[in-house]
């Protein structure tokens, strides 16, 4: 009489490794696109809390602040509230640069984990860059 073993085959076991790593090989960078994209989205919104300041302020001094502390905030720059991006203002770049009393850039610098996305800017003309994070 000949006893079979219970068990699984090399064959069926490296069929199961394979099936894993091609799902990992999917997910794994998905969701790391999907965590990059939320964390910017917090740069965003808080760059947009910021730009709704400096335009009440201008509304009232008729100028922009570079130190965003003159705004209310407990430091300059302001780290969004997961320190994944440091937020500073400064005075728009161009041909010619145009005064702190006409335009203001808020510039979002990754830090951290966040290094690789690239910088997000605004300004008070409403020009956003890149373009792609702000869809």
């Amino acid at each position: 009489m000949i006893k079979y073993m219970k068990g699984f085959s090399l064959i069926e076991l490296m069929i199961v490794v394979a099936i894993i790593a091609i799902i990992s090989a999917i997910a794994i960078p998905s969701y790391t696109d999907y965590v990059t994209r939320s964390r910017r989205s917090e740069a965003i919104a808080t760059l947009l809390q910021i730009m709704a300041q400096q335009e009440r302020n201008f509304t009232e001094q008729l100028t922009y602040q570079t130190d965003l502390t003159l705004l209310g905030y407990s430091a300059s720059p302001v780290i969004t509230d997961n320190s994944y991006y440091s937020i500073t203002a400064q005075t728009c770049t161009g041909s010619p640069a145009l005064p702190i009393t006409r335009c203001i850039n808020l510039l979002a610098t990754p830090q951290g984990s966040q290094l690789g996305d690239g910088n997000i800017t605004i300004d008070s003309r409403g020009i956003k860059t890149p373009a792609a994070y702000w869809r």
